[in-house]
Formats: structure tokens, sequence, C-alpha cells
């Protein structure tokens, strides 16, 4: 690549910010032309592309691409050292590459209209309406639970493998499919990370590659939770990169399933959620409503907890302020909090279409 080339590409990475910048203050256009035009197309090429390949093909790539940084750096270090600008430069067409390819293939989904908007639901709740929703949830989780147990105080035992659920979630057969259209997934491109290990003491259920467009789950996670995060990874695929409205369809994915084990999961998830804000409202109408929760429901949460504690590190704060500037940084102001702002949309929705 000449000099000449290399300069343009790195003077295009400030023009390109500014267009980003330009252009997410017009998000019905966005919506329109690119998250409902031009990325499903890209999105379903990729999924037939790479989702036959049983292993992450993007996690395979970031190991190469880390393993070619570290070569480069050892063996051009006196390079580096004396043409440090010339290094910068390099440095700087990567970075500009890299937030071209990122835009273009999935994060302009960042800027697209807002999932309440588009399926025009409410964006706010009263405490009244939280406290009889989660307590209706609860009830609806209870009795499932009980159907599939026999016994409230035992375990919801999942007898799947990873590849099972993934099949069993991927599937063109959801009925959510009939009611949101735009939620129809074929192709299926969800893998368990390689990284899983790793994943877990970032304290990450998964990711979406955003150049590859593949879906990954962190195969260390209990059971219980794996079919619901899966179908969140799924919905960002989709193109829904708000980390709520992932959140909210991966639950609406999950709730509609035929399978009752699959459901199950989606009403924990969205129970845990719902019961959390409820703690951080009330504490005595937290434990009011939890204590109705039967208690090989609470195995679930506590098993759920245990796991986190055990992988917790000094370096995990680091990775999520990390993860909670990038956020910050692609128009979510809530930043990692985001995730919990799907508590709006499960008690819009099922005002809608009631439990």
């Amino acid at each position: 690549m000449n000099y000449r080339l290399k300069n343009a590409i790195v003077l295009a990475l400030p023009i390109q910010i500014l267009l980003i910048g330009w252009i997410s203050n017009y998000p019905s256009i966005i919506e329109e032309y690119y998250s409902k035009g031009v990325y499903p197309i890209i999105a379903s090429s990729m999924r037939w592309l790479y989702g036959w390949i049983p292993f992450s093909l993007g996690d395979v790539i970031y190991t190469l691409l880390g393993l070619l940084t570290i070569r480069y750096i050892y063996t051009k270090w006196l390079y580096i050292r004396t043409k440090p600008f010339v290094f910068l430069r390099n440095l700087l067409v990567v970075l500009s590459i890299a937030y071209f390819t990122f835009h273009l293939l999935w994060g302009l989904n960042y800027y697209r209209e807002p999932l309440a908007k588009t399926l025009e639901l409410q964006n706010s709740y009263s405490q009244a309406e939280l406290l009889e929703f989660t307590s209706r949830l609860a009830e609806e989780t209870n009795k499932l639970h009980s159907n599939l147990t026999g016994n409230d105080s035992l375990q919801v035992s999942i007898p799947y493998t990873h590849k099972e659920i993934f099949d069993k979630v991927a599937g063109d057969h959801n009925p959510v499919s009939l009611e949101f259209p735009e939620l129809k997934y074929s192709n299926p491109s969800i893998k368990a990370s390689i990284y899983s290990l790793a994943l877990t003491y970032m304290g990450y259920g998964g990711y979406l590659n955003p150049f590859t467009l593949e879906s990954q789950v962190n195969r260390k996670i209990p059971i219980s939770r794996f079919p619901v995060v899966s179908c969140h990874e799924m919905a960002h695929q989709l193109g829904y990169a708000a980390e709520n409205e992932a959140n909210f369809i991966g639950y609406l994915r999950a709730f509609n399933h035929p399978d009752p084990l699959i459901k199950y999961t989606a009403l924990t998830y969205a129970l845990g959620y719902c019961l959390a804000e409820v703690r951080y409202q009330d504490e005595e109408k937290f434990q009011e409503i939890y204590g109705k929760v039967n208690p090989g429901i609470k195995l679930d949460y506590q098993e759920l907890s245990k796991f986190w504690t055990s992988y917790e590190n000094p370096l995990e704060p680091v990775f999520k302020e990390v993860y909670n500037r990038f956020l910050k940084a692609n128009n979510q102001v809530e930043g990692i909090q985001s995730y919990n702002q799907v508590v709006a949309l499960f008690v819009a929705y099922h005002q809608q279409s009631p439990l």
C-alpha cells in the first residue's frame, strides 16, 4: 500500500466519525435504508457463508490477528522506536479500515429507531405497574416450574447439550416470527465461543462478532441461562444492537418457543430483571414477591450467582468499564446499565399481550 493511499485512509477516519455523528441524528433514515434495507441482506449472507462452520471463525480470526500483532511488534520493535510517526500512521490506517467495516457490517444498527417506537410500546412504567407485572410473572413462572418438576423445591433439569439448544432456538418454526415477521431467523450462525473461559472471567455470557456476524455464547454459563442468552445473541444478529432490545427479543424468542423448558428459561430471565428493579425501588415489596417464588426457582438464581462469584477477579471491573464506555460511545447513554432497561419493554409488551 503506497503512502498516498495510507494517508488518504488516515484522513478518512475523522471524516467517518463526523459522518456517523451526523447520520445518527436521523434514525428513521437508518431504520428504513440500513437496518431494514441493506443490513438484512448483509446479515443473511454472512450467516449463510459462515453458519455451516462448526467452530467460531471470528474467534480464530481474532486469535490470528493477535498473534500477528505480537509478531509485528517483536520483529519491528527497532523500526517502531526509530519511526514512531510512521508506526502511528500505520496504526491509524488499521483503525480507519476497522471503523468503516464495523459500521458497514453491523454498527449502524446502534443508531436505528428505538424498538419501543417501532413496536408502539410505552417505554416507561409506574411502580404500581411494575409490582403488578412482577407478581404476575412470578405466578406464571411458579406455575410452569411446578408443571415441569412436580415439586416446588426441585430445580428444573435441562437435559440438552449446547448444540441441541442451538438447534432448538435457531429453528425457523418459532411463533414469534408470525407476530413480528422482522424477527424471522434463517441460516443459523450461532456457536459456542472458544474463548468461553476468558469471557467468564470478563463477566460476559456471549457476544456478537461484528465482522463475521457470528453469535458466540459462553459455553461455561449455567444451562438454565444458556437458551435465552443464545436468543439474546441471535437478536444482535438480526440487527438489534441496543442491549435492552436484544434482551427483550431474546426473551420473546425463548418465551414463545414450543419447548416448555426453553420457555421456562425466558420466564426466569425476565423475572430476575424485574425482581432486581423492584428491589432497587422498594426492598420490602421485593421481599414480599420473592418470598412467593418457588424454592426450586431460587436454586437457579443461586446457581447463577455462585457461578459468577466464583470467577470474580480484579480485572473484571476493568473489562466492564471498557465495555461501558464502548456502549456509551455507540448511542447507549446508560452504558452497561442499559441491559436493565428491558424491564420497561417487558411491562409494556405484556400489557398488550397478557401472560
